[in-house]
């Protein structure tokens, strides 16, 4: 757990500055169909700009963490955690939210201090950061950035489940098409 919170922190901190030389590629993505997902956790509103994002999103994984926001969550789904990238101002350039939390089967009752939301079903293109963590999120989220995606912008998502626990290490990233 510990580690995992380490490599989020510093995934966040330095995902705003990161430059990539590579190229994004066709292949390295894959086009899907998702259905509804309903996401509990705690939540804060953001940028990209260096006096936001990379201060606001290290500080609420810190919270997500020694807050034990896991235990709190009821009817949970699974217990992948998901970042949640959501109500955007417009593109990744303009202020959004960011949700941490964990997928639910239902939202009878949401503790207090948490929040819900959930993400549309719909088209996602589906990109896999498997390597040394946190630097191939660091050059996903680059590339991300740097395609002709045409982005729906209605919720984005990273996925810490079972594979992140793997040998090498892997995060799926979900894009709203």
């Amino acid at each position: 757990m510990q580690k995992l919170t380490a490599a989020l922190m510093l995934i966040t901190s330095c995902a705003f500055s990161a430059q990539t030389n590579k190229e994004p590629s066709v292949e390295s993505y894959t086009t899907t169909q998702k259905q509804e997902l309903t996401i509990v956790g705690i939540k804060c509103r953001t940028s990209n700009a260096p006096e936001a994002g990379p201060i606001d999103i290290p500080k609420l994984w810190a919270r997500f963490y020694s807050e034990n926001i896991t235990a709190q969550i009821p009817n949970k789904a699974s217990s992948d955690v998901i970042a949640l990238y959501c109500d955007y101002e417009g593109d990744f350039t303009k202020p959004y939210s960011i949700l941490i939390g964990c997928p639910v089967n239902a939202i009878d009752t949401i503790p207090e201090g948490l929040a819900s939301k959930t993400i549309p079903a719909g088209s996602y293109a589906l990109f896999s950061a498997t390597g040394q963590h946190p630097q191939t999120l660091i050059e996903t989220w680059g590339k991300i950035w740097k395609t002709d995606l045409k982005r729906s912008y209605t919720g984005d998502f990273e996925v810490y489940g079972e594979t992140f626990s793997n040998s090498p290490p892997e995060v799926k990233v979900w894009i709203a098409l």
